[in-house]
């Protein structure tokens, strides 16, 4: 099974143990009925951005759609998603009350920006710098991180992640969700 049908399983069994219709998830996430049938039916390839729009919408963290067993090497890994900037492989996912850590491995292309909207209520976002410039966070108060630093950041509200710098950024992002937002066990 590929990532697509994996994602589209999910996002399926998410919906439905949520009693939601295709048309309620639509409207609340903003995504187009027919893409969001698509994406369940494994037929769509999900952009980072649907995805977070669609988790958000069914209050759940971004790894309740990804695959059960992440794998470790971001280059040969093939279930990576992707936005406009970033690609982001899942390596963990950690439950301890009183929240969800989602662990990725991350690049932003150099030269390039995402706009990420806001996410649950009382999300926060870390970025630790293994290699390049990351300039990320509140648009109004945006951090710089070289590597070996990081930055955090609200993520209840809209964010960007760039690379300004001419090379691509490599980090880890911490996505910290509360527990009561996140759904356990998928």
């Amino acid at each position: 099974m590929g990532l697509n049908d994996e994602v589209g399983r999910r996002l399926r069994e998410l919906r439905q143990q949520q009693r939601l219709s295709l048309s309620e998830l639509a409207r609340r996430s903003g995504v187009g009925k027919g893409t969001l049938s698509e994406l369940e039916c494994g037929q769509r390839n999900p952009t980072l951005e649907t995805l977070y729009a669609l988790t958000t919408a069914l209050n759940s963290p971004l790894s309740a759609v990804l695959s059960d067993h992440p794998r470790h090497d971001f280059e040969a890994r093939a279930e990576g998603v992707s936005g406009s900037a970033v690609t982001a492989v899942l390596i963990e996912r950690f439950e301890e009350p009183p929240a969800v850590t989602d662990i990725f491995r991350i690049r932003i292309a150099a030269g390039s920006v995402q706009e990420s909207a806001a996410h649950i209520a009382d999300t926060s976002e870390s970025l630790m710098v293994l290699a390049g410039t990351a300039v990320v966070g509140d648009p109004a108060e945006l951090r710089t991180a070289g590597p070996g630093e990081y930055a955090h950041w609200r993520a209840d509200a809209p964010h960007v992640y760039s690379a300004p710098h001419g090379e691509d950024v490599h980090g880890i992002l911490f996505v910290r969700y509360p527990q009561g937002g996140a759904h356990s066990g998928l």
